[in-house]
């Protein structure tokens, strides 16, 4: 990672999903790629993700949805995190997301959306070439 402090991720699942498998395996993908992770578990809101990625000052949230939520609970996540003038932290997506939708969360401002299938490799790459720390 070159000099300063390593990245800090954190790994959310908002709304009513449960099922965390796809999330605890990416989160140690990012341990295991050298960054710092911090993972809220099941059944968060967006007000408690983004309270707990001020607080734990985070450099990227990466949420992950497999209950069909994600066209408001990602976009919450990042007028929220406007809000509260934190939008320099990056948000990224994951899951069982229509290919239809993941424009419509781009546009939300959503930097990136990961499908199944996508390498590991290539999700810790990503964050790799794409957010520095805050």
């Amino acid at each position: 990672m070159g000099k300063g402090r390593r990245l800090r991720v954190m790994v959310a699942k908002p709304g009513l999903d449960g099922h965390d498998r796809g999330a605890r395996i990416i989160a140690r993908a990012f341990r295991d790629g050298g960054f710092e992770v911090v993972y809220t578990g099941l059944h968060q809101t967006p007000e408690e993700i983004v309270e707990a990625a001020i607080q734990e000052d985070v450099d990227m949230i990466g949420l992950s949805s497999l209950a069909g939520a994600h066209k408001y609970l990602f976009p919450r996540t990042v007028e929220l995190l406007k809000e509260r003038g934190a939008d320099d932290i990056v948000v990224c997506g994951g899951g069982i997301i229509p290919d239809e939708d993941i424009s419509l969360l781009k546009d939300a401002g959503i930097k990136e959306i990961f499908t199944p299938g996508t390498p590991l490799d290539a999700i810790v790459e990503w964050v790799r070439e794409n957010v520095k720390p805050r």
